[in-house]
């Protein structure tokens, strides 16, 4: 049988070369649509092939292939290209590849990332009596999308209405959030990629009293997110071609120490409204207040690209801020190790990767002192402010430029940290424990 040009038999032959679990990943973003799901899964499901276990994703069919891994295999799948709908579209079509290739291969466990896949509860209730055990990701919730949107056109962000996907989400997101709702009821465990996701599934669909839901904080590519290796020359010219291109290349920054005197901020995100890029730029003149050589860099693709340019003209601060599109991680990554400080002012967050990529990179963050970001940073890894408040951004952001030495601390701890609970092998093994524990039930 062939769907999406790979073969069954070829999932099977992986399958039975001694492997203890095959896992049915139904994610509707994988390589080379990379984004926050996409990424997770794709180093989530090579980790778990290197544990011993077989892994096939469904996911929706895009241009370009996926990037290959021993022991995960991809199916694609059509979807209607529409925002929201496309949810409910790759929903159908997947369960479809699902029933097909467990009637080939047998399933053990069915991995789902919410909200991208929208199943009817009578959907997951079918996929449990008649497949595996289902897993359900909580990455975040659509409600928590259209109330993070709502908080920051409060704070002056982006109009909705210029984002049909925004727009849709204000629109519909109270609808389709029925499908969260069955996942979280008609699956056999949910996991939450943090306590506040947990805490606010709990408060806007509460859950049956014997929901069994687990938190498990995704991770970083540790060995893509490193800091700086001065004695590599290759990487050294790098970063000095980096920081000449922004414009903030003096003697220490180039020599790899914090910068006293052109300190580069960096903000990487989707320019959308509630990654909160206008906030950052509100802040902006109070940091050229204090730190006339500063400059900013915005990494992100999306539809306020002009809008944040033209904001930054407007606010005397155009000199001082790059807006660059989306790039390969590797010099995204390049990126991170370069900068002085990682800037994050998301006004709402599953989970958050991008401050755990500047952790792992060796580089401070700024960030919103509201969870989930504060599960993961803290004083003793950069700073926190209120959120939407720019003038407090601006005395966050120049506490840390203001303690050169400091910051040297905050980088090492923030890398300790990541290695010691944010990593992706962390990860593999905690859905392992999951996945075997539900097994474990139906033997």
């Amino acid at each position: 049988m062939n769907l999406g040009g790979l073969r069954f038999g070829d999932i099977e032959t992986q399958v039975r070369i001694g492997t203890t679990m095959h896992i049915a990943m139904v994610s509707g973003e994988y390589p080379p649509r990379w984004g926050g799901i996409g990424s997770v899964v794709y180093h989530l499901a090579g980790h778990l092939a290197a544990r011993g276990h077989s892994i096939t994703i469904i996911t929706r069919a895009h241009k370009g292939r996926a990037p290959a891994q021993q022991g995960v295999s991809v199916i694609e799948v059509p979807w209607l290209k529409a925002p929201m709908a496309f949810t409910r579209s790759y929903g159908k079509h997947s369960l479809r590849a699902l029933k097909q290739l467990h009637a080939s291969v047998p399933v053990d466990v069915v991995h789902t990332l919410l909200p991208l896949v929208s199943w009817k509860r009578k959907e997951f209730e079918w996929v449990e009596a008649n497949i595996a055990p289902v897993v359900s990701a909580l990455n975040g919730s659509w409600i928590g999308e259209r109330e993070g949107m709502k908080l920051a056109a409060k704070h002056r962000e982006s109009a909705t209405w210029k984002n049909p996907n925004d727009l849709a989400i204000l629109a519909t997101g109270g609808w389709y959030a029925r499908y969260e709702q069955a996942g979280i009821e008609a699956s056999s465990v949910s996991v939450a990629i943090s306590e506040s996701t947990k805490e606010e599934f709990k408060r806007w669909y509460k859950p049956p009293s014997d929901w069994r839901c687990e938190t498990v904080l995704y991770g970083v590519d540790h060995l893509v997110f490193r800091p700086s290796n001065t004695d590599d020359e290759e990487e050294q010219l790098a970063h000095e071609a980096l920081r000449k291109k922004y414009d903030a290349a003096d003697e220490d920054a180039l020599c790899g120490r914090p910068s006293k005197s052109t300190p580069l901020l960096l903000a990487v995100g989707r320019l959308v409204a509630r990654k909160g890029h206008r906030t950052l730029l509100r802040a902006l003149p109070e940091i050229l207040e204090h730190h006339p050589g500063a400059r900013l860099c915005i990494v992100g693709r999306g539809h306020m690209g002009k809008t944040l340019l033209k904001q930054a003209q407007k606010l005397g601060v155009g000199h001082a801020v790059f807006i660059q599109p989306g790039m390969p991680f590797e010099e995204l990554a390049q990126h991170f190790r370069s900068a002085d400080l990682v800037v994050y002012p998301s006004y709402y967050e599953g989970q958050g990767l991008i401050p755990l990529e500047a952790l792992a990179s060796g580089t401070p963050v700024v960030t919103v002192n509201q969870a989930p970001l504060t599960e993961m940073i803290d004083e003793t890894v950069g700073e926190l402010f209120t959120t939407g408040d720019s003038s407090d951004l601006a005395k966050a952001v120049c506490r840390s430029l203001n303690d050169p030495e400091g910051r040297t601390k905050q980088a090492e701890r923030g890398r300790e940290r990541v290695l010691s609970t944010y990593t992706y092998e962390h990860n593999a093994e905690a859905y392992e424990a999951i996945y075997s524990s539900l097994i474990s039930k139906t033997v």
